[in-house]
């Protein structure tokens, strides 16, 4: 099954130990080895998506969203996570593992330290090469 962070895992903003890494014509992607985890991930994106549906202006849970916001949740989710856990390494596992062991529910975490991380994380500027100018 499809990893619920393939985006943040693919752009490097953080890796799983449960993650496989499949090649697919010329795609790379990325999928989850253990139902349980994807479970707990899809329900910890869903809580960075609602959390943060106001700071970020969010469309509605119906419509689609741009790659940007997605990647802002994910990226910044993630590492607002890291952070509030006092991690030094993003393990999306091992982090839920740690939230759910120290908060006892992903609804406990500490949500206004993470979603100013969600708010603050902004996508790196690429960088004109010399062939450009």
């Amino acid at each position: 099954m499809p990893c619920v962070f393939e985006k943040a895992m693919l752009s490097g903003c953080g890796h799983c130990s449960l993650s496989k890494r499949i090649s697919l014509a010329e795609r790379e992607l990325v999928a989850c080895s253990f139902g349980v985890a994807n479970i707990n991930c899809q329900t910890l994106a869903n809580l960075f998506r609602e959390r943060a549906t106001f700071a970020l202006r969010l469309p509605r849970l119906s419509q689609p969203m741009v790659h940007a916001k997605t990647m802002q949740l994910q990226c910044g989710g993630l590492e607002g996570l890291k952070i509030s856990l006092g991690l030094q390494a993003i393990d999306v596992h091992l982090m839920v593992q740690q939230a759910q062991l120290h908060h006892g529910s992903l609804l406990d975490l500490p949500w206004q330290q993470i979603v100013a991380n969600i708010a603050a994380w902004r996508l790196r500027r690429r960088t004109p090469s010399k062939d450009e100018h």
